[in-house]
């Protein structure tokens, strides 16, 4: 037999005895890869959790409307201090906004947009106590939504609370109409 030929049997050999005795070297490599693959995914749900998803958002035209000239939520919906997000269908137009309390207690509406970075249609998403503008990653505090207006400041939306609810007039809606205007007409 060739010394080659015999180096091939003897490895076979100490391969079975090594497997039959569990002390064979076990390939880490996919397990490696599973871990760092499970590492990427849970990282990637956090990233789109808190920065570029909107899973807080809810697309209704109307939860209840009075009539047709004004749109109502319950405060309740609010209590958590999560931003929600809305959408109002008019022609070919979607205006969005967002309503939250915030950490004063006042509930807040404004347009999920602003005069500076509306045209890139991204919006706001909430982190902690502050929205965030998708576009420029500007922050702003809760108690200035609906308080400071211009700029990059989310624009403001008119709104009353009556009987435990919050009431949005639909015409006010309306009025941010030039916010999701993406066709280039005026």
């Amino acid at each position: 037999m060739s010394k080659k030929r015999k180096q091939m049997n003897q490895d076979k050999i100490a391969a079975k005895k090594a497997a039959v005795l569990g002390t064979e070297k076990k390939r880490r490599l996919p397990l490696f890869v599973a871990v760092i693959g499970a590492v990427l995914i849970i990282a990637a749900a956090v990233f789109y959790v808190n920065q570029g998803g909107r899973v807080q958002t809810v697309t209704a035209a109307a939860p209840s409307a009075t009539g047709s000239t004004a749109v109502t939520f319950p405060l309740s919906l609010f209590e958590d201090g999560k931003a929600r997000h809305f959408e109002h269908k008019d022609g070919n137009f979607t205006i969005r906004y967002f309503i939250l309390k915030s950490s004063d207690g006042i509930h807040r509406a404004a347009f999920d947009a602003c005069d500076v970075c509306w045209p890139a249609g991204k919006g706001y998403y909430q982190e902690g106590d502050y929205m965030v503008c998708r576009n420029c990653g500007r922050r702003f505090a809760s108690i200035r939504v609906n308080e400071v207006k211009g700029g990059c400041n989310p624009a403001p939306l008119k709104r009353m609370v009556q009987n435990d609810k919050l009431v949005i007039q639909v015409k006010d809606i309306l009025e941010g109409k030039q916010y999701f205007n993406f066709s280039g007409k005026v």
